[in-house]
């Protein structure tokens, strides 16, 4: 037993050697490299051929250099996390052993034969890394100048490092307990010390597709750099196996690890003195795994994230690395000039919100950044619409939108993820100021930021739910009295009302078109006695007030030649502060009604039978006819005429509500 064990320490000592002979053309084949009992996906099984025989010529030929994808990356990050690789594994009988025969050694020991094999296959794999791979690239960069040394040290990033703990220290280490294993028949407590230095994994880990691509893009840009590679991935020592495969055994190895400890716990005696350590040890080497797990997911994070910056065009002030995308995907813009909806691309950051147009020419970028909103001081909400159902509203410092999702859910999902974003960003915030100031400073900051106007972008009244200005009700028309917008306050307002400018501290301080009562209190300054408002007229009752505050309030088609030669769409609005009359717009954002009807003492009267949503009021001659939508709401409608039309008021009993 003790002659075949230095026979084997010796074949193992000599791999080094054989590598180191392998860089030399013409070399003496040796030994050839060891492979691991127990193999990942991506990994080239073990030879049919037996022990020291190098492969033959067929097989050497057939077995064509493959890529790691990076799928297989995510797939490998996905069995780290669910722990469906650690299936048990049976430790076979010794070589040249047979059951029943001779004397059977512990199963434990057995295990940490095979975890000290795989580690001496493993130094040898890292020294061909390290000393030929990334040794030859640099000598030919410092040498012929063909590519720069900077290259080759990011395709091997801290390999250098990893190798030397292995060699230097965890395999020594291995190798003196399993010589005085007799008297020390422990591993557990090697283990627990060293493994902590297993993190250094993750740097590697982190790096290794970027390493992929450095390796893919300088194989194919220089030929010194491949005929490198060439020629030593050819050699016996590689294996006919490329440096990406062999690259990929440092990501495989802390799993094995794992798997390999978990087999000797299970074996081991309960009376075992190296239990406790090696529970121990299972511990350290599992948070080194989640630790280089921890980093596939922050290198695909950072790769999603880089595939989304080229998408927006790499903008200076867009790209940030610690940025986490939340959700993207297309909305409808509601237009406050144009009737249909516009097609627009959100991207949701954990920071802002990126409101986009796509390019008809998407050659490089694909999408033009139209608008950025801070998610700090961001406010979503549902809006009510009936023309454009699923929308909502997203309220920034920036600018405010109104858009429109495809269906209810995605309406949700987008409303749910704006949320949870601010509160993130509020919950942060809230942490910081506690640290600061303290509650004293929260109270005084919650009440200086009370009111809004002009510090946040407002949302714009739409062109067609207007007819007048919103300050002076003069109606618009398309050539003296055109429609604005009052940046302040999002009223659509003519030229004269808005013939002011105000610095508005959401467009950073600059100075911007605004209505003469924003600019009242904006800026301090008094107006002129010739733009200074007059008295409001009879039919001055805001539609926007009564719609809150109505009785009831709704479209209605207005139907004969009172209303013109051909019928007209009116809001009709009975207000709960004046209950008898009924005010009619053209628009529900009108400021002054088009006309007003008294309806005390007129008759509410079914319409012709031609159509059941039609109704009549009537009174002394005086005929008007309306139409509703459906025949409900003409139920309504004529349920609250009746009364009107008999005297009541809202402070008298009832026998319902009749509003919206």
């Amino acid at each position: 037993m003790e002659e075949k064990s230095k026979e084997k320490l010796a074949s193992v000592s000599n791999l080094v050697t054989v590598f180191e002979n392998s860089r030399t053309p013409g070399a003496a084949p040796g030994a050839c490299m060891l492979e691991a009992k127990h193999h990942h996906p991506g990994c080239r099984p073990p030879s049919p051929t037996g022990p020291g025989q190098r492969p033959s010529v067929e097989e050497a030929l057939g077995s064509e250099p493959r890529t790691v994808s990076r799928r297989y990356l995510s797939s490998l990050k996905n069995k780290l996390s669910s722990g469906a690789w650690r299936k048990s594994y049976q430790p076979g009988t010794q070589p040249g052993t047979q059951p029943g025969m001779g004397m059977q050694e512990p199963e434990e020991k057995r295990i940490v034969q095979e975890l000290l094999e795989t580690e001496k296959a493993y130094v040898a794999r890292l020294h061909l890394l390290d000393q030929v791979f990334f040794q030859e690239l640099l000598k030919e960069a410092r040498s012929s100048k063909a590519f720069p040394e900077d290259v080759v040290r990011l395709i091997f990033s801290n390999i250098s490092s990893i190798y030397q703990f292995h060699a230097q220290f965890f395999l020594p280490e291995l190798q003196q307990r399993l010589d005085d294993w007799p008297v020390t028949p422990r591993i557990g407590d090697v283990i627990q010390k060293l493994a902590p230095f297993l993190k250094m994994y993750s740097e590697y880990v982190k790096n290794f597709e970027r390493a992929a691509e450095l390796l893919a893009t300088w194989t194919d840009k220089s030929p010194p750099f491949q005929e490198v590679l060439t020629r030593i991935q050819n050699s016996e020592a590689s294996g006919s196996l490329t440096l990406q495969h062999h690259m990929l055994e440092p990501v495989q190895r802390i799993p094995r690890y794992e798997l390999l400890l978990k087999e000797y716990l299970q074996k081991l005696p309960a009376e075992a003195v190296d239990r406790a350590d090696a529970q121990k040890a299972l511990d350290v080497i599992f948070s080194a795994a989640q630790h280089s797990n921890a980093a596939i997911t922050e290198m695909e994070r950072l790769q999603d994230l880089w595939e989304v910056y080229q998408r927006l065009g790499l903008e200076d002030d867009i790209v940030d690395p610690s940025n986490t995308l939340l959700r993207e995907g297309p909305v409808l813009k509601i237009s406050f000039r144009r009737s249909d909806p516009m097609e627009r691309y959100l991207f949701l950051f954990n920071n802002m919100l990126l409101y986009c147009v796509p390019r008809v020419i998407q050659v490089g970028a694909h999408f033009q950044v139209r608008t950025r909103i801070d998610v700090a001081g961001m406010k979503v909400r549902e809006l009510t619409d009936a023309e454009f159902p699923h929308s909502f509203l997203v309220s920034g410092k920036q600018r405010t939108l109104e858009l429109q999702a495809r269906s209810q859910e995605e309406m949700i999902s987008w409303m749910q993820a704006c949320q949870a974003a601010i509160d993130q960003i509020e919950k942060r915030n809230e942490t910081f100021k506690a640290a600061v100031q303290g509650p004293e400073g929260d109270a005084q900051e919650q009440e200086l930021q009370s009111e809004e106007l002009g510090l946040r972008a407002p949302q714009w009244v739409r062109d067609k739910m207007v007819t007048m200005c919103m300050r002076c009700q003069e109606p618009f028309n398309a050539l003296t009295r055109r429609r604005h917008h009052c940046r302040a306050c999002g009223y659509v307002v003519c030229a004269r009302c808005s013939d002011y400018r105000a610095e508005l501290k959401y467009d950073d301080n600059r100075p911007n078109r605004v209505c003469f009562n924003c600019y009242t209190f904006l800026t301090g300054n008094v107006l002129p006695e010739d733009k200074e408002d007059r008295r409001r007229g009879i039919l001055e009752k805001g539609s926007a007030v009564g719609s809150e505050q109505s009785l009831m309030c709704s479209f209605l088609q207005l139907i004969g030649d009172k209303w013109g030669k051909s019928s007209t769409r009116g809001w009709c609005v009975i207000p709960r502060d004046d209950p008898l009359v009924l005010y009619i717009y053209a628009a529900p954002q009108d400021i002054r009604a088009h006309t007003s009807i008294p309806l005390l003492g007129y008759q509410v009267l079914a319409g012709p039978q031609g159509d059941p949503r039609v109704f009549q009021l009537q009174q002394s001659g005086q005929l008007y006819t309306f139409k509703a939508e459906t025949e409900e709401l003409r139920g309504r409608w004529m349920k609250a005429m009746e009364r009107a039309a008999s005297g009541w008021s809202p402070g008298e009993p009832s026998d319902g509500d009749l509003s919206d």
